[in-house]
């Protein structure tokens, strides 16, 4: 069993980074308000530090999860993305996905959510299986 604790803490840090782009004006913050009948006023009193705080928290505990999984001494980039993939899409997407059924969610926030979460899950995945 092999863990790059320096790997797991970068990997959890990114989660800031491609939610920043993933959610940025750029690519899909405007449909994401939409699909949550939310406006730009509806977030003007977030704290931003507690949310940044609990978030790479929370961020942490999954790619040390990720880890423990990927611990294998033969774990490689390939091997490790495709485990991130497979986590992400596989389990973490497609749960989401059948809550937000349940909360009658719109197809479009679905796919928002779920493809962040495929994208994040697979990069965690590549950075603890090349960053051995």
């Amino acid at each position: 069993m092999y863990i790059n604790h320096w790997a797991v803490i970068v990997a959890a840090l990114s989660n800031l980074v491609v939610g920043a782009i993933w959610y940025s004006p750029a690519l899909f913050y405007n449909a994401w308000k939409e699909a949550n009948n939310k406006t730009d006023e509806d977030f003007k009193d977030i704290n931003d530090a507690k949310l940044y705080s609990i978030s790479t928290f929370f961020s942490l505990i999954i790619c040390y999860n990720m880890a423990f999984f990927l611990g294998d001494a033969n774990t490689d980039w390939v091997w490790g993305t495709t485990a991130g993939f497979l986590t992400g899409f596989g389990w973490a997407a497609l749960i989401f996905i059948i809550i937000a059924m349940y909360e009658q969610k719109s197809i479009k926030y679905m796919l928002i959510n779920g493809g962040y979460i495929t994208v994040y899950f697979t990069l965690i995945g590549f950075i603890l299986g090349i960053w051995r």
